[in-house]
């Protein structure tokens, strides 16, 4: 028996403001004998491929006492989120050694998985996993979580998604705003995008067919730039940023235009000093629908059609799917704070191991 390598990422301390990798978080180095882990009843050993970060980890960053739809980390703890696994051994009729997973799991190089770990969210045995036809990265992306937020956000809130209308989607070369878009062109829209740099920008219209794009830091005046690029106004919206952006939107919706408020990330970071919304009167007068979703209260209704829809169009090359992809464990905490800072182009994932 020898020991493995077992490289841990330790939530440390509630960060005020942007979480700061050296001190938000520990790189703790440790080892691990496999053939001595002792599984409970319905656990499963495994070897972390991949790694998600989301700016959804943000809201789990505060004070324990502070209700939300997720529990709150807890200092001291491991990280925990979004991964691509390998079993290594199980006590999880289920399950067998040998299989590819993706799931909900510690950030380390193995961990025990339990229902506990896993939050309650479903554990999905990736079909043919070893010679799986897409990117194993693509679990945690646009056959997971962010393309199933695109999805419901879509059917469950905008329908109906009429031909010709127009769709504007905030941070839109993301993990969750680029598959946005790209279904709504799948599904007849106007589609108009803004990302943080040109880049990106370009990326949006020349290779994902965004009717209209635009940098949003090269544009003080929201208000003015999406008059330009929304001429007919928008009919639906698709949050992502809030603050000044969601502002201006609302003054640029058309009657009954519908707004699925996935995320804020431009809020996030601003525990004490949000920003705020001034011209929510014209949603009375407007008819407005907004409305908040978190994607795991819908993923039973939805999880099936989307998984088959979504991999049909990345067949046939109508949905593609941009990542940032980093290497190494230690990486970890990097990769989730640089999300906050637009390094990101793409989903931002961490590969940790080859299969």
């Amino acid at each position: 028996m020898s020991a493995k390598r077992n490289i841990q990422i330790i939530y440390k301390e509630i960060p005020q403001g942007f979480p700061d990798a050296s001190k938000t978080f520990e790189i703790k180095k440790g080892t691990i004998v496999l053939e001595d882990v002792v599984l409970k009843t319905d656990e499963v050993l495994v070897r972390t491929l991949y790694a998600s970060v989301d700016p959804y980890m943000r809201f789990r960053m505060h004070d324990p006492s502070i209700k939300s739809y997720f529990d709150a980390l807890i200092p001291g703890d491991i990280m925990t989120g979004g991964t691509v696994y390998e079993v290594i051994k199980t006590n999880n009729p289920n399950f067998g050694v040998g299989d590819v997973v993706a799931g909900f799991s510690k950030w380390a190089e193995y961990s025990v998985i339990s229902k506990e770990i896993s939050h309650g969210r479903p554990i999905k045995k990736i079909p043919n996993g070893k010679n799986s036809p897409v990117p194993l990265s693509y679990f945690l992306g646009v056959l997971g979580m962010p393309g199933l937020t695109a999805y419901v956000g879509l059917h469950k809130i905008c329908e109906p998604l009429t031909p010709g209308q127009t769709l504007y989607v905030s941070a839109a070369s993301g993990a969750v705003g680029q598959v946005v878009g790209q279904y709504a062109k799948v599904l007849g829209l106007r589609v108009v995008g803004s990302a943080g740099d040109d880049e990106k920008v370009e990326y949006l219209i020349k290779e994902l067919g965004f009717d209209a794009a635009f940098n949003y830091k090269k544009h003080e005046d929201f208000n003015a730039i999406l008059k330009q690029t929304c001429p007919d106004g928008i009919d639906i919206y698709f949050e992502n940023v809030g603050g000044k952006m969601l502002d201006a939107v609302i003054q640029n919706c058309n009657s009954f235009a519908r707004i699925p408020i996935c995320g804020m990330i431009s809020q996030y970071n601003r525990p004490s000093d949000q920003e705020p919304i001034y011209n929510l009167v014209i949603a009375i007068l407007k008819r407005l629908r907004l409305e908040g979703f978190i994607v795991n209260d819908e993923s039973a209704r939805y999880r099936a059609e989307f998984t088959e829809t979504f991999t049909k169009l990345i067949k046939e090359g109508k949905i593609k799917y941009k990542e940032t992809i980093t290497n190494g464990i230690e990486s970890l905490p990097d990769a989730l704070v640089g999300l906050f800072h637009g390094k990101n182009f793409g989903k931002a994932s961490v590969k940790i191991a080859d299969l």
